[in-house]
Protein backbone atom coordinates (compact mmCIF):
# COMPACT_ATOMS: atom_id res chain seq x y z
CA UNK A 1 0.00 0.00 0.00
CA UNK A 2 1.46 3.56 -0.81
CA UNK A 3 0.18 6.85 0.97
CA UNK A 4 1.61 10.13 0.10
CA UNK A 5 0.47 13.65 -0.24
CA UNK A 6 -2.99 14.76 1.46
CA UNK A 7 -4.35 11.68 3.94
CA UNK A 8 -6.50 11.81 7.37
CA UNK A 9 -5.35 11.01 10.63
CA UNK A 10 -7.75 9.66 13.11
CA UNK A 11 -6.78 9.70 16.91
CA UNK A 12 -9.16 8.05 19.64
CA UNK A 13 -8.73 8.99 23.24
CA UNK A 14 -9.66 6.02 25.54
CA UNK A 15 -9.45 4.68 28.71
CA UNK A 16 -7.52 0.91 29.29
CA UNK A 17 -11.08 -0.25 30.62
CA UNK A 18 -12.99 0.40 27.65
CA UNK A 19 -14.13 -2.77 25.94
CA UNK A 20 -15.93 -4.10 22.39
CA UNK A 21 -17.31 -7.35 22.62
CA UNK A 22 -15.41 -8.69 25.70
CA UNK A 23 -12.18 -7.65 24.30
CA UNK A 24 -9.97 -4.35 25.13
CA UNK A 25 -11.66 -1.54 22.89
CA UNK A 26 -8.08 -0.75 21.10
CA UNK A 27 -7.34 -4.04 20.07
CA UNK A 28 -10.53 -4.18 18.88
CA UNK A 29 -10.04 -1.07 16.28
CA UNK A 30 -6.56 -2.31 15.72
CA UNK A 31 -7.76 -6.12 14.93
CA UNK A 32 -10.82 -4.08 12.54
CA UNK A 33 -8.04 -2.03 10.82
CA UNK A 34 -5.98 -4.31 10.12
CA UNK A 35 -8.56 -7.08 8.73
CA UNK A 36 -9.73 -4.49 6.11
CA UNK A 37 -6.18 -3.33 4.87
CA UNK A 38 -6.00 -0.34 6.54
CA UNK A 39 -2.11 1.19 6.24
CA UNK A 40 -1.39 1.31 9.85
CA UNK A 41 -2.48 1.58 13.28
CA UNK A 42 -0.65 2.49 16.56
CA UNK A 43 -1.44 2.25 20.19
CA UNK A 44 -0.22 4.34 23.04
CA UNK A 45 -0.67 3.95 26.78
CA UNK A 46 -0.93 7.25 28.61
CA UNK A 47 0.97 7.16 32.43
CA UNK A 48 -1.40 10.01 33.30
CA UNK A 49 -4.35 12.36 31.88
CA UNK A 50 -8.21 13.04 32.72
CA UNK A 51 -11.38 13.13 31.03
CA UNK A 52 -14.84 15.56 30.48
CA UNK A 53 -15.34 14.10 33.58
CA UNK A 54 -12.10 15.49 35.40
CA UNK A 55 -11.36 12.36 37.13
CA UNK A 56 -7.73 11.75 37.47
CA UNK A 57 -6.53 8.81 36.09
CA UNK A 58 -2.36 7.57 37.06
CA UNK A 59 0.09 4.97 37.16
CA UNK A 60 1.77 6.34 40.37
CA UNK A 61 1.97 3.68 42.78
CA UNK A 62 0.25 5.85 45.26
CA UNK A 63 -3.08 5.99 42.87
CA UNK A 64 -2.99 2.91 41.24
CA UNK A 65 -5.97 3.68 38.12
CA UNK A 66 -7.44 0.83 36.57
CA UNK A 67 -8.37 2.87 33.45
CA UNK A 68 -5.26 4.37 32.36
CA UNK A 69 -5.46 6.84 29.14
CA UNK A 70 -5.16 4.99 25.70
CA UNK A 71 -4.67 6.54 22.42
CA UNK A 72 -5.13 4.85 19.11
CA UNK A 73 -4.08 6.77 16.13
CA UNK A 74 -4.19 5.87 12.48
CA UNK A 75 -4.17 7.51 9.11
CA UNK A 76 -4.76 6.50 5.42
CA UNK A 77 -6.48 8.45 2.86
CA UNK A 78 -9.41 10.38 2.98
CA UNK A 79 -11.76 7.35 1.36
CA UNK A 80 -10.47 5.19 3.84
CA UNK A 81 -11.19 7.01 6.63
CA UNK A 82 -14.20 8.29 5.88
CA UNK A 83 -15.68 4.67 5.06
CA UNK A 84 -14.43 3.24 8.83
CA UNK A 85 -15.45 6.25 10.95
CA UNK A 86 -19.41 4.82 11.32
CA UNK A 87 -17.94 1.63 12.70
CA UNK A 88 -15.55 3.98 14.76
CA UNK A 89 -18.10 5.81 15.99
CA UNK A 90 -19.89 2.53 16.88
CA UNK A 91 -17.54 1.55 18.67
CA UNK A 92 -16.33 4.13 21.06
CA UNK A 93 -18.98 4.69 23.06
CA UNK A 94 -16.97 7.00 25.25
CA UNK A 95 -14.03 9.14 25.09
CA UNK A 96 -12.73 11.78 21.93
CA UNK A 97 -12.23 11.11 18.44
CA UNK A 98 -10.23 13.53 16.46
CA UNK A 99 -10.17 13.49 12.27
CA UNK A 100 -7.49 16.01 11.02
CA UNK A 101 -6.18 16.88 7.53
CA UNK A 102 -2.58 15.67 6.87
CA UNK A 103 0.15 15.62 4.15
CA UNK A 104 1.99 12.04 4.11
CA UNK A 105 6.02 12.86 2.70
CA UNK A 106 6.78 9.36 3.12
CA UNK A 107 5.66 6.09 4.22
CA UNK A 108 7.71 3.19 3.35
CA UNK A 109 8.63 -0.37 5.72
CA UNK A 110 12.60 -0.35 6.63
CA UNK A 111 13.62 -1.63 3.31
CA UNK A 112 12.93 1.56 1.73
CA UNK A 113 10.10 0.06 -0.48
Amino acid sequence: MKIEGDAKRVTIFIGESDRWHHQPLHTAIVEMLRREGYAGATVVKGVEGFGKNSRLHTASILRLSEDLPVILTFIDTHEKVETVMPQIDEMVGGGLVIVENVHVRKYSDHSGA
